[in-house]
């Protein structure tokens, strides 16, 4: 399914909104820390929308806030006009968290019935959706072993799968791809391109900036609890910029050379070229191409999203 970079998301009611919110901490020796400031954003329906940021820059705390977990010192968060606890209870939210706490004598299919129960799903459908996402999330063969010998991608997977029991319209993903094999990493992709859908809002927070630069529609930025940039992934919202992008090349290894002088060779059959934007790197590879160079591919050296990151957070 491909996914709508360029949606006029103006155009649809807003699900989640975060207005200037800020959250202080406060110990008994009366010291406090400032976890969020001045924070606002909104976030609409049919969004996928990524939260990156370096170790404690404010992400769980926001996710936090915006679950009804805990309340804003100041500013305000809703979704569709209530407060988030009161949402919450009325209508629900898939969430994995960062760190997935099952009890550990449980068996995976107890876990899936007893969430399913605690989510409000009728018994009558239980089995059915247990059997679902067991078959979704790949833990068939897994389904009656305790969860203290599962392996760290296949807890990872039956947290996923408890997310997903019910039909939620808003699903809160944190470190989603944690502990999975680059198989299942593949997989997860796939699972949220599905998930996608016009009612339904999905909010991935991660450090795995790949995963969110293919994944979402926009990535909020986020470093010492402010808001530092909100990014839309796609290359159609790159800005002008000097950019380096690695060309492998198959055949017309001189003819590369010629065409950029400046190449820094790679590697056997590869380059890394610099280039002032994307319309001269097509006219250039274009021109290549006519004269009979083999490209087999190219690859920017960082995505839009790890380039205005580093900007954002500096390369610490």
């Amino acid at each position: 399914m491909s996914r709508p970079r360029d949606a006029d998301y103006s155009a649809s009611a807003f699900v989640i909104e975060f207005k200037s919110v800020g959250k202080t901490y406060r110990s008994l020796l009366g010291n406090s820390v400032k976890a969020v400031e001045e924070f606002s954003l909104v976030v609409r329906a049919g969004e996928i929308l990524g939260i990156a940021g370096p170790n404690g820059a404010g992400k769980s705390t926001l996710i936090a806030m915006m679950l009804g977990y805990l309340r804003p010192t100041t500013g305000s968060v809703e979704i569709d006009g209530s407060s988030p606890r009161h949402y919450v209870e009325r209508n629900g939210v898939g969430y994995l968290s960062e760190l997935v706490a099952i009890p550990p004598k449980w068996r995976a299919q107890t876990a899936l019935v007893r969430s399913a129960t605690l989510a409000g799903i009728p018994d009558a459908e239980i089995p059915q959706r247990v059997d679902y996402v067991v078959d979704l999330l790949g833990l068939g063969e897994h389904r009656d072993k305790k969860v203290k010998a599962l392996s760290k991608g296949n807890l990872q997977r039956l947290g996923l799968a408890q997310a997903l029991l019910r039909d939620e319209k808003i699903l809160v993903l944190d470190e989603p791809t944690h502990g999975l094999d680059p198989l299942w990493t593949q997989r997860f992709r796939d699972i949220v391109d599905d998930l996608r859908r016009p009612d339904r809002t999905i909010l991935i927070a991660s450090h795995n900036l790949d995963e969110l630069q293919r994944l979402a529609d926009r990535v909020a930025i986020i470093d010492r609890g402010r808001l530092q940039r909100l990014v839309s992934t796609g290359y159609e919202h790159a800005a002008p910029a000097q950019t380096r992008f690695r060309i492998a090349v198959a055949a017309g290894h001189d003819l590369v050379r010629a065409a950029f002088p400046q190449a820094e060779e790679a590697g056997r059959d590869e380059f890394d070229v610099t280039v002032s934007s994307l319309q001269q790197l097509n006219s250039v590879l274009g021109d290549l191409i006519a004269k009979g160079v083999l490209i087999a591919s190219v690859v920017p050296e960082r995505s839009v999203l790890e380039q205005q990151f580093r900007e954002a957070v500096g390369e610490s």
